[in-house]
């Protein structure tokens, strides 16, 4: 049984985290909201973007497509590109990206395919290169950024496409977290390359069925407007892995700091009945001695 002092020791110690855990939570609603407006701003035009990409490529005969839009003609070298966060305390927001990442791997080496990964944050580079880090070739550090800017989502979309470039992959593969709520961030596995535009567009847009006349020709449209795609779409994955971090690291330390006050009241308890157990004893000894006299 733990002596007193113990127990005031770890009371004290689990106070101190506990005001911790309630700090970083205080820091993580506060950084939610900026993040959480940066990433809902990001949505529409990335999804307009796929629907220009539909315009344009209804226009586009099959030879004049762009690679990045047809893809090599094969599905054999898959390129895997993971983000994460830089940082944990986040409950498992990291963990349920790299498990979907995971899974998505372990179907492509099922079926005889080659893989490989490239991964963004810190925390998705630990759990993959455990079970797979011999298919990792690059990594993405972003722990010096303090704000997200389009640069960094351009950087990574550059290394994609020179990659593609090369010939390193038929595939590529972009998997994030998208944000919903605070205590919903649902993984998600997107196709960049090639480019899944969306067939047709939804909701009765009376522009989608004109005819335009494009100036330089759709194919050179198309050859400037994938890649900006592919970096738009890196922005969005980022900016809404931001977004979830954010979320999720404000569940955690909230429960962390519930946890924290239980404990602290079981050992309360626990100092409490061991106090009074020892004062009844020296209690019992005293008036013991006394009678013997």
């Amino acid at each position: 049984m733990p002596s007193l002092k113990d127990l005031r020791n770890r009371i004290a110690s689990v106070k101190a985290t506990q005001k911790i855990t309630k700090a970083m939570q205080m820091v993580a609603a506060a950084k939610l909201r900026r993040a959480q407006e940066a990433a809902e701003a990001a949505r529409p035009y990335s999804q307009r973007m796929g629907t220009v990409l539909a315009n344009i490529s209804q226009a586009v005969s099959g030879g004049d497509s762009p690679a990045l839009m047809t893809g090599t003609g094969n599905d054999q070298v898959h390129l895997l590109v993971v983000c994460t966060a830089e940082r944990g305390l986040c409950g498992g927001f990291n963990s349920q990206i790299a498990r979907l990442a995971r899974e998505h791997t372990r179907r492509l080496l099922a079926a005889g395919k080659t893989v490989k990964i490239i991964t963004v944050g810190k925390k998705g580079n630990d759990i993959l290169r455990r079970d797979y880090g011999s298919l990792i070739i690059d990594r993405v550090d972003l722990r010096e950024v303090k704000q997200l800017a389009f640069v960094h989502a351009d950087t990574v979309a550059k290394k994609i496409i020179a990659r593609f470039n090369a010939g390193e992959f038929d595939v590529c593969t972009l998997f994030y977290s998208q944000f919903k709520s605070v205590i919903a961030q649902i993984p998600t596995a997107q196709q960049l390359i090639p480019a899944a535009a969306p067939a047709a567009v939804v909701g009765g847009d009376a522009g989608a069925s004109s005819v335009y006349e494009y100036e330089p020709e759709p194919g050179a449209i198309l050859s400037d407007l994938i890649p900006r795609n592919i970096a738009v779409q890196v922005f969005r994955a980022l900016l809404e892995n931001a977004a979830g971090e954010m979320g999720a690291k404000m569940t955690a330390m909230d429960n962390a700091t519930r946890n924290a006050g239980d404990m602290i009241r079981k050992l309360s308890i626990s100092y409490n009945r061991q106090r009074q157990a020892q004062i009844t004893k020296e209690l019992i000894e005293i008036i013991s001695g006394a009678e013997a006299l």
